[in-house]
């Protein structure tokens, strides 16, 4: 953390202050001390990144006056080289994702996440990993375009983590990124055409396979084994 009085400070800029107000409380969890400079389009955001050297995280828009497409990235990444930089979006494709990250993006937020999944994907940015919208993942998915997940870890990753994780089916792998993005089993079912109690099998099995108890366990420690690393 940048600050010598443990302060974590946020560059957070989006043109809607509906959206600034509603996520500014949860970036006000991710520590005991949290300072949010707040802009609503890419030149304010790059004034106050200019009067403040010592930033922990910067969430921009990707739509907001002034990005010019994912230009916005490059900016921060090199006046702020090191200091994460996470796209918020309302919507998202896999072309966007790629170039984002490819620009030097740390992260990929879709609007449409649980407050609890973004604390936990910031979180997870901030340990020094990347984080992609879990939907990504899906199997048809990486077989259209195994480079995103080649770059960011798969089920074939995990032995060089944790053995535990080894043991996981491709499905169980992702529901269980699915998991850590906050979402029920009932959303993790729409979103992947399946029945509740067979991703409620999964959850099971995902349990007992790296040994928890429950979701809130589970969710703690794949962030913590680096499973999702990049």
């Amino acid at each position: 953390m940048g600050a010598t009085e443990n302060i974590m400070r946020v560059l957070f800029a989006d043109d809607h202050t509906l959206v600034r107000e509603g996520i500014l409380p949860f970036l006000k969890e991710l520590a005991p001390k949290v300072e949010v400079l707040e802009a609503e389009d890419l030149s304010g955001a790059v004034s106050k990144g200019s009067s403040c050297r010592d930033l922990d995280l910067i969430l921009l828009d990707l739509r907001m006056p002034g990005m010019n497409g994912l230009s916005g990235i490059s900016v921060f990444t090199k006046s702020h080289p090191g200091v994460p930089v996470v796209i918020l979006s309302g919507h998202y494709n896999r072309k966007d994702v790629n170039a984002a990250i490819d620009a030097g993006a740390s992260g990929y937020i879709s609007k449409n996440i649980g407050g609890v999944a973004m604390i936990n994907a910031l979180r997870l940015v901030l340990s020094g990993k990347k984080y992609l919208p879990p939907d990504l993942s899906s199997e048809n998915k990486t077989q259209e375009d195994p480079s995103i997940f080649e770059r960011t870890g798969s089920a074939d990753t995990a032995e060089a983590v944790d053995p535990k994780f080894s043991t996981l089916t491709l499905r169980e792998s992702e529901v269980l990124r699915m998991l850590v993005d906050g979402l029920t089993n009932k959303q993790i079912a729409n979103d992947l055409g399946l029945q509740e109690i067979t991703i409620k099998i999964h959850v099971r099995n995902i349990y007992r396979k790296i040994e928890v108890h429950n979701r809130a366990q589970a969710v703690k420690y794949t962030l913590q084994s680096g499973w999702l690393k990049d």
